[in-house]
C-alpha cells in the first residue's frame, strides 16, 4: 500500500481513495486512464486526470499492447498440455532435426497508422502536415521454413492455398529447404493442421516422398518458433517504413 511519505510533495488523495482506484483498475485492466478517472471521480474523489495517471504509474502498471493468444476450449487446452509434457524432455539435438514451416501475411503499406505530427493552430489541412491513407493496405502472403541451421527459400502466395497448391509448395520450396538446411541428414517436418495440410492427397504426397511429420496440436501458432521470425521481419519492415516517411 502506498503511503503519504512514499512520494515527494503533498498528496491530495487519501490512502483509502488510492486503494479504491487500484481496486477499480484490477476489476478491468483493459480500461484506459480516461475511463478509470471518470469512475474514480464519480465515486467522490477530487483528482485531476494527471493525478489519476500518476497514481496508476505508482502502482507499477505500464500501458502495453496485450499479447495475443489463440482462444482454446477445454479439450484443446488438454491437447496442448499433453503435447508439451510429451516434448518437454526433447533434447536440442532432437529439435534441431525439425523443419518448422508456416505462412504469414505481410503488409506493404500500413493503412492509416502513422506517427504524430507537431503543428500550430490553423495548419491542420496544410499539405506539409497531412498523411496519405489507404482503405485497403497492400499485403503479401509468404510461406517459409526454418530450422536451427537457418531459413530456406520463401514462397510468395498469390492465391488461396488448396491441397494441390500446397503440394506444389512442398515440392518446390519445402524439399529444397530441407536439402539446404539438413543436407543428407534425416529431418522431421512441422506443419499446422489446416485443411490443405491434412488432406488425404497431401498425406499421400508426404508419405510418397518419405517425409516424416511432427505431431502437432491444433490451433497452436504460439508453439511454432517461426512465428518469432515473422515478428522480427515485420518489426524491421515497420521501422524501415517509418524512416522513409
Amino acid at each position: 500500500m502506498l503511503t503519504e511519505s512514499s512520494v515527494v510533495g503533498k498528496r491530495f488523495t487519501t490512502n483509502r481513495e488510492i486503494h479504491s482506484l487500484e481496486k477499480l483498475l484490477k476489476q478491468n485492466q483493459f480500461k484506459n486512464v480516461g475511463e478509470l478517472h471518470k469512475e474514480w471521480t464519480e465515486a467522490g474523489v477530487k483528482a485531476s486526470r494527471a493525478t489519476t495517471h500518476q497514481r496508476i504509474k505508482e502502482f507499477g502498471y505500464s500501458c502495453c499492447i496485450p499479447l495475443v493468444k489463440p482462444l482454446l476450449n477445454h479439450r484443446q487446452r488438454q491437447m496442448h498440455l499433453s503435447w508439451t509434457k510429451e516434448k518437454n524432455n526433447w533434447t536440442v539435438a532432437q529439435w534441431s532435426k525439425v523443419l518448422f514451416a508456416d505462412k504469414s501475411k505481410f503488409f506493404i503499406s500500413f493503412g492509416n497508422q502513422c506517427p504524430r505530427v507537431r503543428r500550430k493552430g490553423g495548419e491542420a489541412h496544410s499539405p506539409s502536415y497531412l498523411k496519405s491513407s489507404v482503405k485497403f493496405p497492400q499485403s503479401v502472403m509468404i510461406w517459409g521454413a526454418m530450422s536451427s541451421a537457418g531459413i530456406g527459400p520463401q514462397c510468395f502466395l498469390q492465391t488461396t492455398v488448396t491441397a494441390p497448391i500446397y503440394q506444389d509448395i512442398l515440392e518446390h520450396f519445402m524439399l529444397p529447404s530441407a536439402d539446404q538446411l539438413f543436407k543428407d541428414a534425416d529431418f522431421i517436418f512441422q506443419q499446422d493442421l489446416v485443411t490443405a495440410h491434412t488432406a488425404k492427397s497431401t498425406k499421400s504426397w508426404l508419405n510418397g516422398h518419405g517425409v516424416g511429420v511432427l505431431d502437432w496440436p491444433e490451433i497452436s501458432p504460439d508453439l511454432n518458433p517461426i512465428e518469432n521470425l515473422w515478428g522480427i521481419v515485420k518489426r524491421k519492415m515497420r521501422n524501415e517504413t517509418k524512416k522513409c516517411r
